[in-house]
This record gives structure tokens, C-alpha cells and sequence, in this order.
């Protein structure tokens, strides 16, 4: 069983500094400066990370991507928090969790 995730859809979320994305027909391509490391964002991943420009919540993400393709809510949240949580795993984004 996969453990549940920490990431709440209340966190707001946005681009770290130092990537250089491309489009590469119709995928998003990446190149962490710091690290030297390429990533292939694909479609949807590069739709999530064109929302992530400025601070957003996960919510925000979610409602925006469910609104464009055909999933219902919970499968885009599931896999939207999927790819965020790649995205932190590799210091591309930055998270601010709600303060209580």
C-alpha cells in the first residue's frame, strides 16, 4: 500500500529559480541549471508547471486541470499531488504549507 502523501491542496506552490524549459513538440523539456540535470515534464506536466509561474495552491492546480481534461476530480488531485511531489523531490518547486 503507498504511504499517503503530506501535500494538502491547500499548499501553495511555485517555480524555484534556475530551470530553462522549452517546448519540444508540444512537450515541456527542462534543464536545471544547478543540478545539470534535463527533465521531459511531457503535456500535463508542462500545463502544471506553466500554473506554477506564480505562488498557487494545489487546489488552484487542480480545479484549473479539471476543468481542461476529461478525469474526474479525484484522479486529477491524485495525480496532480503525484507529479508535485516529484517536482519538490528534485528542488523545482517550492512549497509553503498553510500556517494553522
Amino acid at each position: 500500500m503507498k504511504a499517503k502523501s503530506i501535500l494538502s491542496i491547500e499548499d501553495q506552490i511555485v517555480q524555484a529559480k534556475g530551470n530553462v524549459v522549452s517546448d519540444m513538440d508540444g512537450e515541456k523539456v527542462m534543464l536545471n541549471i544547478t543540478k545539470g540535470k534535463y527533465y521531459n515534464l511531457g503535456s500535463v506536466g508542462g500545463d502544471i508547471w506553466e500554473l506554477l509561474q506564480s505562488p498557487t495552491t494545489i487546489g488552484q492546480v487542480v480545479m484549473k486541470l479539471h476543468e481542461q481534461y476529461d478525469v474526474t476530480e479525484e484522479q486529477c488531485e491524485r495525480h496532480v499531488i503525484q507529479f508535485i511531489e516529484k517536482l519538490l523531490k528534485e528542488d523545482l518547486i517550492i512549497l509553503n504549507s498553510k500556517e494553522v
